[in-house]
This record gives structure tokens, sequence and C-alpha cells, in this order.
């Protein structure tokens, strides 16, 4: 299993790590890589290319990494659908960041580093090789010190819209450095050409909301709501009396303007303190998101670092939300965390991506927030499922079909 953290090393993962692993996570296992390696897997990412194979991502970070300097991506396809991965790529210069198709290309975007230059890479045969984005020609989108995650690129009214962060705002400190804005560009443009997007304003920290305990604008979802308008549904890092809460910011329909309204923009929702991915399911009429939402019995100091749990929540108008169904929890929330999710929807299922902190037969991840493990996991019948919130606390379940 340790042919993971080999420099271009392809090898298939699933059947041969989970025969070498006694305390094997729930899923597949995409990728590993062990505590004492210094390198901890980030940035969960998924997509599906025109001809149904899959394809993931993730990046590294920790005492050994190099995001501070250089980010390392690395790129996984399935062709049995999420049975079995094999490494195919590994790009240098690439973190915090997400895949995506467009007009049957895939197209990975995030940052250069942690809190580098925004950059967007294309690859025309299916992940194994991308394109580099030397200048504003060929990727270089935008210059300076930016934060995001694996978010959603949605299509609407003929434009790609994406949430971002900038981190260069006049106070200092995690949170409260950063400022929301969003970026969108025409779905005819050339996507590498920095001249074809746009930005709208960007909102900066306010110590003044919810009652001085907001903690930032964290890992925007570019959404559209149900009266056709394009939001920017983010993360808060709010943490007080047991509640959490994201935030609805407004975009205008050109894209070049975010207004929020402190008086009615929050809302409560389940896992809103750590970072979630909301879709829109056609056939249901439903918003659904994957989060870490904490039930009562493991209510803990700062939720923030409460991850062992993730559940399917939906709601019907963007603004109130219910827990569908509890999908993974372990009793273990100091090393055990299922974050990060990405996912998308696959006719009756639901497939995803997991940034998974779990036994491995040794020591173990460091903590919940530094993963082992990159799994991949499939929900079947999702629009079935029903609320499994009575579970014995020495449980660990899942809700899915295993691989």
């Amino acid at each position: 299993m340790m042919c993971l953290l080999l420099i271009n090393a392809p090898c298939i993962y699933a059947q041969n790590i989970n025969a070498g692993i006694s305390n094997i996570p729930p899923g597949t296992i995409v990728a590993y890589s062990p505590a004492s390696s210094g390198l901890f897997i980030g940035s969960p990412s998924i997509a599906v290319l025109p001809n149904g194979d899959y394809v993931a991502s993730h990046d590294f970070f920790g005492p050994n990494g190099t995001e501070n300097s250089r980010g390392v991506s690395r790129i996984y396809k399935s062709v049995n659908k999420g049975k079995s991965w094999q490494n195919i790529a590994e790009i240098k210069g690439q973190f915090w960041s997400k895949l995506f198709l467009h007009k049957k290309v895939l197209y990975i975007l995030g940052t250069w580093k942690e809190y580098g230059n925004i950059i967007i890479r294309k690859s025309l045969d299916g992940g194994n090789t991308w394109t580099e984005p030397i200048d504003n020609k060929s990727g270089l989108l935008l210059k300076g010190a930016y934060h995001c995650a694996p978010m959603p690129v949605i299509n609407y009214k003929g434009r790609l819209w994406r949430a971002m962060e900038d981190a260069m705002g006049p106070m200092k400190g995690w949170g409260k450095m950063f400022g929301s804005f969003m970026m969108s560009v025409s779905e005819d443009a050339d996507l590498l050409d920095a001249e074809n997007w746009i930005s709208s304003n960007r909102l900066r920290y306010d110590s003044t909301y919810l009652s001085g305990y907001f903690g930032g604008w964290l890992e925007g979802n570019a959404v559209v709501t149900k009266e056709g308008n394009v939001v920017n549904i983010l993360r808060t890092a709010y943490d007080r009396d047991g509640k959490e809460k994201a935030a609805i910011i407004k975009i205008s329909e050109d894209g070049k303007n975010a207004t929020f309204n402190p008086d009615n923009g929050f809302i409560n929702f389940p896992g809103g303190s750590k970072k979630f991915a909301i879709h829109y399911d056609l056939k249901s009429k439903l918003y659904y998101t994957l989060s870490n939402y904490i039930p009562d019995r493991y209510k803990a100091a700062y939720i923030g670092n409460t991850r062992n749990v993730l559940a399917l929540c939906s709601s019907a108008n963007l603004r109130e939300w219910q827990v569908k169904s509890i999908i993974l929890e372990h009793p273990d929330k100091k090393k055990h965390g299922f974050q990060y999710a990405d996912w998308q929807f696959e006719g009756k299922d639901i497939i995803a991506v997991s940034r998974t902190a779990y036994d491995d037969g040794s020591e173990g991840a460091r903590n919940f927030h530094d993963a082992n493990y990159l799994t991949f996991h499939r929900i079947k019948n999702f629009r079935k499922l029903k609320s499994k919130d009575n579970l014995n606390k020495d449980e660990t379940i899942e809700i899915l079909e295993l691989h």
C-alpha cells in the first residue's frame, strides 16, 4: 500500500489495500497515506467522464507537504463504477481543487498553493495529462492570495458560476481575513483565458454579525434558487450554544454584485460550521447536501471539530433544512472523520468521495482532521432514505453499497 506515496507509480487500490488493513474504513479506498508519512489527504473531488468512467482527486497537506510553496494533487480513475481505482496523474501546483466537466471536457479549478493564485487546467484525455497555467491565457485566472475548497461549478443562463474567497482582507487570522465573491464565465468562452471571467465585489468579515460569533465567509456554494436567482451559500464557522448556521449571499444577474442582509441572511443549517456541498435534484425538486451534522449524543464544546457523522440533508427552499438520513457514523470523534464530501447524483444513487480519518490497523489517523484516506461511497436510492438517528453509540453504520 505504500505505492501511493511514490511519485508516478500508478496502482490499483481497492482490493490490495483492503486486504492489508484489519480495520478498514467503510466504502472503497481510493487512496491511503499513513499518519507517519506526514502527508494528509485533503480536498476530495469527483466527476463522471462522458464514457461513464469516474475520476477523483485529492491534495496533500501536513508537516511533510509542500502546500505552502506548491500544492500537489493526485488524480484517480475508476472504469468499474467505483469498485477499484487507479492513480493516473499527479499535478504539481494544484491545491484546494474541484474537478468538473464542461462540454465533455474535464477541468480542475482551485489554487496554485495554500492561499495562492486561482488557476484552472484542462485535460483532453480524461485526466491523464493537464495543461499548465503559465499565464492569463492558459489558466492563471487571478493573482494573489485565495482560499477555496472543492465546491460546485454550476451552469445557469449561459454562464458557469463558482464561489470563491480571497485571503487578503484587512483583518488577520483564519476566517477573518477571507472575502467572499462569485466568479463566472460564459459557457461558450475559453475557460483558460482570464479575460473571459468576471468577479463580483468582495464581502468582508464583519465582527458584529451573529452577536459577535461570526467565524467568517468560508467555502461557498453557487446555487440557483427556485425563483431563478444565483446565490452563494457558505459555511460560517459559527459556534454558539450547539447551533450551526450557514449564510446566503445574493448575486446579481450579471454576476458583478454580491449583497448580504444580516437580518435574514443567516439560516440554521445542520453541519453548517463545516464544509458542505449543495446540489438540486430535478426529480424530487429538493436541494440536497452531505454535511457533518451533529446528533445530540455528540454535542461538544467546539462543534467545528466534530466530523464523525456524515448525514444526507434536504431542503425545499434552501432556508429550512432537515436531516434525511445518517450515512456514516463512528462513535469516536477524536480520530475519526468523514469530511469535505464531494458528490453528485447518478440516477437513483449519489456517488461521493470523502476525506476520511479512520483506523488502518496501525496508528490510525493522527486526528479527525488529518485524514489518512480518500474513500468512495455510493448512496443507493437516496430519495427513499429515511431518518436513522437511533443508533447504539458503539455502532458504526453505513447506508451504502460497499465495493
